[in-house]
C-alpha cells in the first residue's frame, strides 16, 4: 500500500468489534473467537460479498459506494455524525497534503470579545488548543491560558480532573470530538504527535481513541467543583467562529437565579479585585 494510511478499513474494523452478535440480531452458538462481529457477518448483513468486505477492511479497494457506506453505517450501528464521518472516509480522494501551521491565530474582533465578555470564555482550535482566555475563565480552571491543550490537561493533570467530577465520562466526548475536529487528516503532524504524546502518557486516552468513536462537541450542562466557591452547575456553549476554520467560541454560563449564578457572581468579583490589584 505504499505506506498510505487505511482510514477506511481501521474505523469499520473498530466499530465491528463494538457491535455485539445479539445487537445485530445474530445467535451466538458455541466460543467466539472475535471481539463484536465476524467480517463475514458484517457482510451478509450489508448486502455485499464476504470477499469485498475484506477487501475494504484491508484497504486493498477504496471506491465503495455511497449506498455501500450507508449500509455499513446501518449494520455498524453509527449515528448521524458517526455516519458522516464514515462516508467522508469512504468518499474522500487521497489528495497532496501541506503542514498545517503549529499555531491557530484568532480573529481580532473574537479577542477582543473574549477578554470583555463578563462569563468564562476561551477559544478552542481545531487540535483543542486554547487560543485565548479571559481572566475569569483561568480563575474559573487555571489550566485555561492561551497555549494550552484541553485533551493534555483532562487526561494528564490531576489537578484538572479534580475540577471536573465527570470528567470520565467527559473525556470519551472529548476524544470523540477531536476526531471528529480533525476527520480525515489524522496524517496532519500535529495530530500525530499529540495523539503519540496522549496515547504514551494516558491508557484511557489510548482506548479511547482506539474506539473510533465520532461526534459532534456541542453545549452540554458541565459540573465544576471549585476550590474557592464550591460546586457549580454551568451550561458550556460552543460557538464556531466564523472565517476560521475549525475555531470555537466556548462560553460557560449559570441558570439565571440558581446557586451556581451567585458562586460564579462572587468568583467574577474576586477576580475582578485579583485582576485590580
Amino acid at each position: 500500500m505504499s505506506g498510505e494510511t487505511n482510514l477506511l478499513g481501521d474505523y469499520v474494523r473498530a466499530r465491528r468489534e463494538l457491535v455485539t452478535p445479539e445487537q445485530a440480531g445474530i445467535p451466538v452458538t458455541g466460543v467466539r473467537r472475535v471481539p463484536g462481529l465476524r467480517r463475514e457477518e458484517v457482510a451478509m448483513l450489508a448486502g455485499i460479498s464476504a470477499d469485498y468486505y475484506m477487501r475494504l477492511e484491508q484497504g486493498r479497494d477504496r471506491n465503495p459506494s455511497v449506498q455501500v457506506l450507508e449500509s455499513l453505517a446501518r449494520v455498524l450501528r453509527l449515528d448521524d455524525d458517526a455516519t458522516a464521518y464514515l462516508l467522508r472516509l469512504g468518499t474522500d480522494r487521497p489528495r497532496r497534503r501541506t503542514r498545517r501551521p503549529r499555531r491557530e491565530a484568532i480573529p481580532p474582533g473574537i479577542a477582543k470579545l473574549v477578554a470583555t465578555l463578563p462569563l468564562p470564555a476561551y477559544v478552542e482550535g481545531r487540535y483543542f488548543d486554547v487560543l485565548a482566555a479571559n481572566a475569569l475563565a483561568t480563575a474559573l480552571s487555571p489550566r485555561l491560558v492561551a497555549g494550552g491543550n484541553r485533551l493534555r490537561d483532562v487526561f494528564l493533570d490531576p489537578a484538572e480532573q479534580a475540577l471536573y467530577p465527570d470528567w470520565e465520562d467527559a473525556g470519551g466526548g472529548m476524544v470523540a470530538g477531536f476526531r471528529e475536529s480533525v476527520g480525515t487528516d489524522t496524517d496532519d503532524p500535529r495530530v500525530i504527535e499529540l495523539v503519540g504524546e496522549l496515547s504514551l502518557a494516558s491508557p484511557r486516552f489510548s482506548r479511547l481513541w482506539a474506539r473510533h468513536d465520532v461526534v459532534a462537541c456541542e453545549g452540554a450542562p458541565k459540573r465544576i467543583h471549585h476550590p474557592q466557591v464550591g460546586a457549580l452547575r454551568l451550561n458550556r456553549e460552543r460557538l464556531g467562529v466564523g472565517g476560521a476554520e475549525g475555531q470555537t467560541l466556548v462560553v460557560y454560563h449559570p441558570d439565571p437565579g440558581t446557586d451556581s449564578a451567585e458562586k460564579l457572581a462572587l468568583l467574577a468579583s474576586m477576580t475582578a479585585l485579583d485582576v485590580a490589584r
